[in-house]
């Protein structure tokens, strides 16, 4: 039987990748009671790695926000794998944390990351309203333009 959340994904017609494994020195999410941390998710689909180069200089805002709804959907995935295929147990966004990889004449990483706050928004309604965080960075890993990180209230 599909569940609430999954059944609202395919109403919307979105398709979640793989969960990514971790590259380097760390685990993907931690649990601590009913808070759920995902760590960094980047801009990879099934493997590929997507958006390479900085959000207003080789991306458009909008490209950026783009960007970033593939970070959410990794946030996504990463939250099925930890609780065991059932995104039903998500019962709130806390927190998203976006880095923009962008020059010193970027001002707009709010607008960037609102392409992962409102995909959560999307997917969890009301549940999907959380504080957060959207900030330049001169450089990200493998040089993806965008970066988003997850707290997740779940039971």
């Amino acid at each position: 039987m599909t569940g609430r959340i999954d059944a609202r994904l395919a109403e919307l017609g979105i398709e979640l990748p793989q969960a990514a494994a971790p590259v380097a020195a760390y685990v993907a999410y931690t649990r601590s009671g009913n808070t759920l941390y995902i760590s960094g998710q980047i801009t990879v689909w099934n493997g590929e790695r997507r958006f390479l180069g900085k959000v207003g200089q080789d991306f458009t805002v909008e490209q950026g926000k783009e960007a970033a709804r593939l970070c959410a959907l990794n946030i996504l995935a990463q939250a099925r794998a930890a609780l065991d295929g059932d995104l039903d147990r998500v019962t709130r966004v806390l927190k998203l944390g976006g880095f923009v990889n962008s020059g010193a004449d970027f001002h707009d990483h709010p607008a960037v990351i609102n392409g992962a706050s409102e995909l959560m928004q999307e997917v969890f309604g009301d549940a999907g309203r959380h504080a957060r965080a959207a900030v330049g960075a001169p450089s990200l890993p493998g040089n993806v333009a965008v970066e988003v990180e997850a707290v997740l209230e779940v039971a």
